[in-house]
Formats: C-alpha cells, structure tokens, sequence
C-alpha cells in the first residue's frame, strides 16, 4: 500500500486579537485560528497591556511579545502545540514580574 504525503504551506500570521481567554490569529489563507490563552502560560498572566504589545516576526511565522518574552509560531498554533516552557522556567519568571 502507497501513502501519498501532502506537502502543506504554512499561511503567514496578518493579525492578532486578544480576549479575556482565548488567542486568535488572522492568516494568510483567509482562516483565523482561535487557542486557549492558558495554553501559554505567560500570555495567560500577562496584563492586557502587554497582550496588546505583540508585533509579527519572520515575515508572517510568528508572534513576538516583546514584554512578557513570549514566542509562538503559525506552524505550533496550527499543530496545536502549547508551550514549551518548562515549569521551572515559568516559576522564574513569574517570581521575577
């Protein structure tokens, strides 16, 4: 049996909008795709000041916040991949805000 693999194209990220609790990201391809902001822990504890001070990296593959040091990529957003960050990590940078 022959599996045929399908090469995707990841859409570049156009936009941000931030709630209370969820990320949505516009995209290239006309799809906004929405995610738990608790799925990232930092944006989680961010204040809306800092949520809204995004500005889009690598020519459309990700999302940078400059003041809680946060990255997240189109392509781990369409995965579905939450953080990375280790809890330890987390702690640090929480005990330091």
């Amino acid at each position: 049996m022959n599996t045929s693999v399908v090469e995707m194209e990841t859409p570049d990220a156009i936009n941000v909008r931030m709630s209370e609790d969820t990320l949505s990201v516009e995209l290239s391809d006309g799809r906004t795709i929405s995610v738990p902001v608790d799925r990232y822990p930092r944006l989680a504890h961010a204040t809306e000041e800092e949520r809204a001070n995004w500005r889009i990296i690598a020519t459309g593959h990700g999302i940078h916040w400059e003041d809680i040091d946060e990255d997240i990529s189109v392509e781990g957003l369409l995965a579905g991949s939450p953080s990375g960050e280790s809890r330890s990590s987390l702690k640090e940078w929480l005990d330091n805000r």
